[in-house]
């Protein structure tokens, strides 16, 4: 994170008055601080700062008692945070934000923070939380619509609302996505709560703080160069449901058919929003509805127009085999109304009861914190301070790490359960060592890294057979490795179920029987399920 200097100047300026809310500190550390008599003291004096400050505290980490700018290593820094961690949790506060920035030379560099503590624990967001995937065709407006949808605000007819998604400067300039992004908003009782400014961190935080329910949206990417990005955002995200767009103006092509096979696919209940309805006619518009209507009686699913039927409907009829049609504009809002109600209404389908697991996504690296692995939830729980094994290695091992902190859309949170899309602070490993891929599992399970497992496949596509040696790229969770098939009989035809052994051709992976998965080469593809596990 990097921090804007005027935070920190500002409490210089402040400084620690008698009754304040402010306080310095160089570093803290276990053995010293969190001693017997020392820990009850320290968090008594993090409670009246807290106190006077009517319920916020700013800790300014790595200067000395008089406020003078001295600078720690980073990892005497993860120890310090670590350390206000527990005695914030002690005092009955918690840790809402930490701004870090760089100071002395390259050399010896150290690190300098402003902590916001907050009174009260660590938020735990609601069971209801629900997570929905966009899919679709490049340009037929996905990120414009959940722009629309998580800011309250319309379009400019440009897509102006996609940049409150796309993270990327190349994503912007070009006008095409080309990673996962996610967004979220929430509902209260006065109606939908919406991020006021997107790009402000503190913005998302506040609508997992505000809401009582909350929609996390993974908006996945609609360029065929980037298909198997599409891929991991559909099946290594635990969804709750789809949402395909198809654009008034264009109305379903390849792309559409490809995508909504992959959400059939992995069984997810699916919504279809018509976008751009502004700018054709209605004719037209009603044109594309019986297309896309067309589309979905054709793979074996009913259509249900919410024009027509209204969404309570939607709502109680949505299913495996029923699919909601919308018709919207981002520029006139026409219909968003609408999706609100679906999305405050449509009951949570993914949280899972056992053990904690969750398959990592994506790792980045934060200033004073370290290693963070990104995902979502599988099942289970899990807390700040857990032990977890992370694996596997590629020599197949798990390690075991420890849950520095836990993030939710930017909030931190003590806990999260299955469903949750966080990033968990990870202390143990470096970032270089975490791949896309791995699992985290409970320290005391005893998991086995496998090369290959038996699955019962379904060939979707393929110009010939399927046949001994075949190379796929198979997309299990958050996997996509190449692998080999070894067919029974030694061959599969376009059309046929049958079993095969999957040989991953690289490195081992964590795999479980029941888990299903997508694999595609070329234009061919298939799904599958996992049999047998060796």
């Amino acid at each position: 994170m990097s921090a804007d200097r005027a935070l920190l100047d500002e409490a210089l300026e402040r400084g620690e008055e008698e009754g304040g809310n402010v306080e310095f500190k160089e570093r803290l550390t276990r053995a010293v601080h969190l001693s017997d008599g020392r820990m009850e003291s320290l968090a008594a004096q993090l409670r009246h700062r807290v106190l006077s400050g009517d319920g916020v505290a700013t800790y300014v980490v790595g200067v000395t008692d008089d406020g003078g700018i001295a600078g720690i290593p980073p990892d005497d820094f993860s120890e310090t945070m670590d350390v206000l961690s527990l005695l914030a949790e002690e005092a009955g506060a918690h840790i809402e934000d930490v701004e870090t920035w760089g100071v002395g030379d390259s050399a010896e560099r150290g690190l300098v923070g402003v902590a916001t503590i907050r009174e009260g624990a660590m938020l735990d967001v609601d069971d209801d939380h629900i997570v929905v995937g966009t899919a679709g065709h490049v340009d037929h407006g996905k990120s414009t619509l959940v722009g629309s949808l998580v800011t309250g605000q319309a379009d400019n007819g440009n897509g102006g609302t996609r940049s409150f998604l796309d993270v990327q400067p190349h994503e912007v300039e070009r006008g095409l996505s080309a990673d996962l992004s996610y967004a979220v908003y929430g509902f209260s009782d006065d109606g939908p709560v919406h991020m006021r400014n997107p790009h402000r961190k503190s913005d998302r935080a506040q609508i997992v703080q505000e809401a009582d329910r909350l929609v996390s949206f993974v908006d996945t990417v609609g360029h065929e160069p980037w298909l198997r990005t599409t891929i991991r955002g559909l099946v290594g995200q635990r969804l709750d449901y789809g949402l395909l767009v198809v654009a008034a103006d264009d109305g379903p092509t390849r792309t559409t058919r490809e995508h909504l096979g992959i959400l059939l696919a992995m069984e997810l209940p699916t919504v279809v929003a018509i976008t751009k309805v502004d700018a054709v006619s209605e004719e037209r518009a009603a044109e594309v509805e019986r297309e896309v209507e067309r589309l979905l009686r054709d793979v074996g699913r009913t259509p249900l127009s919410v024009e027509r039927h209204g969404v309570e409907a939607a709502v109680e009829e949505i299913s495996e085999s029923v699919v909601p049609l919308f018709l919207t504009s981002a520029v006139t809002m026409d219909g968003l109304g609408d999706l609100d109600q679906l999305f405050e209404s449509l009951p949570k389908r993914s949280a899972a009861e056992g053990d904690f697991k969750m398959y990592i996504d994506r790792t980045y690296s934060v200033t004073g914190v370290g290693a963070v692995a990104s995902g979502t939830v599988n099942s289970g729980a899990v807390e700040a301070g857990d032990k977890l094994l992370l694996g596997p290695m590629s020599d197949g091992e798990f390690r075991e790490v420890e849950v520095r902190s836990i993030e939710m859309h930017y909030h931190r949170v003590d806990r999260a359960n299955a469903g949750r899309i966080v990033g968990i602070a990870l202390k143990g490993v470096r970032e270089s060592e975490i791949e896309r891929g791995m699992v985290l599992l409970p320290a005391d399970s005893e998991p086995t890294a496998v090369r290959e497992f038996e699955a019962d496949v379904m060939v979707l596509n393929h110009p010939t057979r399927i046949q001994e040696g075949y190379e796929p790229v198979v997309h299990l969770e958050t996997i996509s490795e190449a692998a080999v098939f070894h067919p029974d009989g030694g061959r599969l035809l376009p059309g046929d179920t049958g079993t095969t052994r999957v040989e991953f051709k690289f490195r081992p992976y964590f795999v479980e029987e029941g888990q299903r998965f997508v694999f595609r080469e070329g234009r061919s593809k298939g799904v599958g399920t996992v049999t047998k596990v060796d």
